[in-house]
């Protein structure tokens, strides 16, 4: 991921946590608030389900339609970030804590699985 080539004046990297705040604010705004936990992993669901057949269009067995437009890969994944932090948001979960908290396990539990770039 590469985000030095942004323009100085345009948008600043965010901060997990400052996804989060972004998130609750937009969400905030409306008097239904967050979905129930349920209803929120089946939208999860269904985004990681358009993301699978997006992928599977372009590097699986299944090409699209001739009429079917490619679909964003990143207007994709980010559809599953935001639901992601409305479900973490929901529980109150800090997701750069669980996030440093994954590193480390990786970090760990899988040291000496890969063989290292010289």
């Amino acid at each position: 991921m590469k985000t030095d080539d942004s323009p100085p004046d345009g948008p600043q990297p965010l901060r997990l946590r400052e996804i989060q705040q972004e998130v609750d604010r937009y969400i905030s705004q409306f008097k239904e608030g967050y979905w129930p936990p349920l209803a929120m992993l089946a939208r999860l669901t269904e985004e990681v389900g358009e993301l699978a057949r997006e992928f599977n269009h372009r590097f699986g067995a299944k090409p699209k339609r001739v009429d079917e437009e490619e679909t964003d890969l990143g207007l994709e994944m980010g559809d599953i970030l935001f639901i992601l932090v409305c479900m973490a948001n929901a529980q109150g979960i800090d997701l750069e804590e669980s996030f440093r908290r994954v590193l480390s396990k990786y970090g760990t539990r899988d040291r000496d699985r890969w063989t290292k770039k010289d």
